[in-house]
């Protein structure tokens, strides 16, 4: 069947392939934000360790993809070359989850954060991107593939929301403490994984795509970095990855010790923020199809910069005000995470007409593997914190000024710039649209000549 005559999935069938992005999306933004900060300050453990531990795992983990890819790509069964893989993910995480939420108790060594935390990166990378290779198979049109990324991104924000609820909930029902909180976040996810994944298995078909697709061999991976629109688009993720890496990262402590907020209010501005960025998708995708991608993206990361750099610069002490003020500065966050994968595809049909070659994979995976170094850089700022003799405990305490204005420059100036930075990097993008269509009906022709 060619993509032009794939069927055009309904709106249930995409609802039920996004599913599984609640409970990846709680992974997803646990792991830079709520267990960084969990293990440091109620496990114990030295926010050096902390950093070190998570920077080393997510270093393997960047090994993972393209030898998950690789395995993918060869993988052949009546169930389809992706739903396997997604059902391989389920109780890895799931034990994963169990292990890092729920049971860890204070005093836990690093090396049980260590082998836990790369046990569970391993299966939210066969999770990712099995699920990313599925919709990829799912609906193979230009057009209906921006569709289905469109709800991806949807769901994903949704399971984002949804997790940040649930500690704020057990604290403010009296359920129990902020630490309970992050418990039953874990509990959340062991519960989400089978019923998503596996309504997903169940309602959703995965179509067999005729012969094998490239997946690039080290060659192709490095000739790739050296593309004008690959090495901005790049950088580009990179620093947009950073920037929210950082501001996670620190959240808690920023508004903590500086803000004088406690988990509970600290754990809403980030809520707000996040479904800011739900509200404010539309818009960006508005404004992409008008000016240009690369200007639209390139225009949303000057507003964040200049919203949260105003957001962060509001006294404490006035929980409403500060609520709206991050709500107003995360209208602009969903607009990096689906700007950049759509332009990475528009980086692929270019790649496609100059070589012959589909790489679309493999360039999606160079992405993700950006995304992942920006996550890992965003735990810098624990080591410099740690130089200054900043103390990782609830409330605020006795920290010396030094540290105090340190965490408040690495939380304020450093995010603000990189996002400004970004909007830089973009300038004289050269893949535009008016490009884009040319490439695009060079293709089309090509492929119905192929055809005839």
């Amino acid at each position: 069947m060619t993509a032009a005559a794939a069927p055009r999935r309904s709106n249930a069938v995409l609802a039920a392939f996004s599913g599984p992005c609640l409970p990846l999306a709680a992974f997803g933004v646990a792991l830079p934000v709520t267990l960084p900060e969990f293990y440091a300050t109620y496990v114990g453990l030295e926010l050096g360790v902390v950093a070190t531990v998570f920077m080393a795992v997510r270093l393997i983990d960047i090994v993972f993809d393209p030898f998950l890819g690789w395995g993918m790509d060869k993988t052949r069964t009546r169930f389809g070359r992706y739903r396997p893989w997604m059902a391989l993910a389920t109780p890895m995480l799931m034990l994963a989850a169990l292990m890092m939420f729920v049971l860890v108790q204070p005093g836990a060594p690093a090396v049980y954060l260590f082998g836990w935390l790369l046990f569970l990166y391993l299966g939210f990378s066969i999770g990712t991107l099995g699920q990313l290779g599925w919709a990829a198979v799912l609906a193979p049109q230009y057009d209906q593939r921006s569709r289905v990324y469109g709800w991806w991104q949807v769901f994903n924000i949704i399971g984002v929301v949804l997790i940040l609820v649930l500690p704020t909930v057990v604290v403010q029902t009296g359920i129990g403490t902020y630490a309970d909180g992050v418990r039953i976040m874990g509990w959340g996810i062991i519960i989400a994984l089978p019923v998503t994944i596996g309504l997903a298995m169940v309602a959703v078909p995965e179509p067999v795509t005729a012969g094998d697709q490239p997946h690039g061999s080290l060659g192709a991976y490095l000739a790739l970095l050296k593309t004008p629109v690959v090495r901005k688009l790049l950088i580009a993720d990179l620093l947009l990855g950073v920037a929210p890496g950082i501001t996670g990262s620190l959240l808690f402590f920023f508004f903590g010790q500086i803000r004088g907020y406690d988990h509970t209010e600290a754990g809403l501005f980030m809520l707000f923020y996040f479904v800011a960025g739900l509200c404010g998708a539309p818009f960006w995708a508005w404004l992409a199809a008008r000016v240009g991608k690369d200007r639209g993206l390139a225009i949303a990361s000057l507003v964040s910069a200049v919203l949260y750099i105003g957001a962060t610069l509001v006294p404490g002490g006035n929980f409403a005000l500060t609520a709206v003020v991050m709500f107003i500065a995360g209208l602009p966050y969903a607009a990096g995470l689906f700007l950049t994968r759509a332009m990475m595809a528009d980086a692929g049909d270019q790649e496609r007409f100059e070589t012959g070659v589909d790489r679309t994979g493999l360039m999606l995976s160079i992405l993700s593997a950006t995304t992942k170094i920006g996550h890992v850089l965003a735990l810098l700022p624990y080591f410099v914190l740690e130089k200054v003799g900043f103390r990782a405990v609830p409330g605020p305490n006795g920290n010396s000024d030094t540290s105090l204005l340190t965490l408040q420059i690495l939380f304020i100036a450093v995010p603000g710039l990189l996002l400004a930075l970004t909007a830089w990097v973009l300038k004289n993008y050269p893949l535009t649209a008016a490009r884009h269509n040319e490439i695009r009906k060079a293709l089309d022709a090509r492929d119905a000549e192929a055809r005839a």
